[in-house]
């Protein structure tokens, strides 16, 4: 009897097993997007991709290992704004994609222009730096955002559509004792969640499904004494302000996999 019993539990399990390897295998997957879906500051990058960046730490090569889709195109890159995803990455989309990631949005709202801002200049010029990229989040960044969503859903009309957002930077109160002030970092964090909030609005407005990363990276922000992203670094300038490889597994990769 246990024998039988070993036996049929066996059976079910490869039943269940080869079930969930057709059910991961039949699924078509593009990634697109900027540096942060291509892993810039997380390392171990393909030569092939060259200034894009694109790591085998990124949180989509990581669910792509994990999972088998049947195909994985990753054309995301470092750099990228709306119009270059438009332009560049969409050659893989087809009626036949299953599923796309994207984040993008902080390279058109002048993410590393307001880091470079804040970090070199004083307090009052940062601020009002910080307030001219909230003022083009409102004015210009939603239609650049439904260009780049339109033509995603015209190329692969039935796709599942994972947008995701960004995390804050700072943690408020934290270890840092030199540096951006308290009144600096709050105001990035704070620009970070209305970029977020505004990406989210035009993801819902398209059918797709907006992933929030900021609550992932909650105690592992820069400031925290245990960081997902890099801080400034003057000997790899293009990594600053990044996740590295434990913020791409820790932190986008888990709010990737609760969307899909």
């Amino acid at each position: 009897m246990a024998l039988s019993s070993s036996l049929l539990l066996g059976a079910v399990l490869a039943l269940t097993g080869a079930t969930t390897a057709n059910a991961a295998t039949s699924v078509d997957y593009v990634a697109v997007g900027d540096s942060y879906s291509s892993g810039v500051g997380s390392g171990s990058y393909d030569s092939a991709s060259g200034d894009c960046k694109r790591s085998t730490k990124a949180y989509p090569a990581l669910w792509a290992a994990a999972n088998s889709p049947a195909s994985f195109a990753f054309t995301a890159c470092s750099g990228a704004v709306t119009g270059d995803v438009t332009a560049g990455q969409l050659g893989p989309l087809s009626a036949s994609t299953d599923l796309v990631s994207i984040s993008i949005g902080g390279n058109d709202a002048g993410f590393a222009d307001v880091m470079t801002t804040c970090v070199l200049q004083s307090e009052s010029t940062c601020l009002s730096r910080i307030a001219t990229a909230r003022s083009y989040v409102d004015s210009t960044l939603p239609g650049k955002l439904d260009s780049v969503y339109t033509a995603i859903r015209s190329k692969a009309p039935s796709a599942h559509v994972v947008v995701l957002g960004y995390p804050r930077f700072y943690k408020i109160g934290g270890s840092c004792l030199a540096g951006l002030s308290e009144t600096e970092r709050s105001a990035i964090n704070s620009a970070s969640d209305y970029l977020n909030a505004a990406t989210a609005k035009r993801a819902a407005d398209h059918g797709f499904t907006f992933s929030d990363v900021a609550s992932r990276f909650t105690g592992h922000e820069i400031c925290s004494g245990s960081a997902w992203l890099h801080s400034v670094n003057w000997l790899n300038i293009g990594e600053s302000y990044h996740p590295t490889a434990a913020g791409q597994s820790g932190g986008y990769l888990p709010a990737f996999n609760s969307a899909v």
